[in-house]
């Protein structure tokens, strides 16, 4: 793994109603899963990230490069980023065939170009077959597998994936595991995963982050984290989702 880390994310932002989301942490080319209880911070931390919302204060770096800094004054925009962000139960629209979805976020979705990288993602994907079917039409999965080939559609450089699996049903969600796993491992790039699954969390993470009341408190590979919880509230979610006599990673 690399010395020096690819993503590196400062960020300070206070919310109405007098919430701040206080945070700081880094990651290599991994699965980051941001873990907490609803309410502590993780979707607002996408936001951030993404550029949807901008912070008060603080920067994010991606592989050098300063995506925001509020004391150089510096903001790119989401396109800039070169993020790809997989919204919570898809967001895909249900007036739009699953091609014709997956085309949208391409910058020229008429050209040459635009129609052979949707070629790809749907073989990628094992979309072909509906690719010119509405939402409506889909199983879980297969909405699934559009919404990430959407976001594939850009060459992101790095991927937010906000509760990836909430609206699937259990009996996919392992093979899901498996593939999003595998798209990490070919593509290279930071994958950053939010869940309110402990269970979830432990089988995906490379790395976990603990957030609670808007700031993370504890940070580290999922094991370390489990031998070592840093306070009370982690040691009840780890002993409720993970009894001793149950192995870590038994999903």
């Amino acid at each position: 793994m690399e010395d020096h880390p690819l993503l590196s994310v400062s960020l300070h932002k206070v919310l109405p109603g007098g919430f701040v989301l206080d945070l700081s942490w880094q990651c290599h080319s991994e699965i980051v899963v941001l873990f907490g209880p609803s309410g502590a911070g993780k979707s607002m931390t996408f936001r951030l990230l993404s550029g949807l919302v901008t912070p008060d204060s603080g920067e994010i770096l991606l592989g050098g490069k300063t995506l925001y800094s509020h004391a150089r004054r510096i903001n790119l925009t989401p396109q800039q980023r070169q993020v790809g962000y997989l919204f919570q139960h898809y967001a895909l629209f249900p007036h739009m065939t699953a091609a014709q979805n997956i085309l949208y976020a391409h910058p020229t979705p008429r050209t040459a170009a635009a129609q052979a990288q949707l070629q790809v993602l749907l073989g990628q994907f094992q979309l072909e077959s509906v690719a010119w079917a509405y939402p409506g039409a889909l199983s879980g999965g297969q909405r699934q597998r559009v919404a990430l080939a959407r976001a594939l559609m850009r060459k992101p450089a790095w991927l937010l994936l906000d509760e990836p699996l909430s609206a699937v049903d259990l009996t996919v969600r392992r093979s899901i595991r498996t593939e999003l796993k595998q798209l990490q491992r070919r593509l290279s790039i930071p994958m950053i995963l939010i869940t309110h699954d402990l269970g979830e969390a432990f089988s995906m993470a490379d790395r976990l982050i603990i957030y609670d009341q808007g700031r993370v408190v504890q940070c580290g590979l999922p094991e370390e984290i489990l031998a070592n919880p840093a306070s009370p509230i982690i040691s009840e979610w780890a002993g409720h989702a993970l009894p001793t006599h149950q192995p870590v990673f038994s999903f």
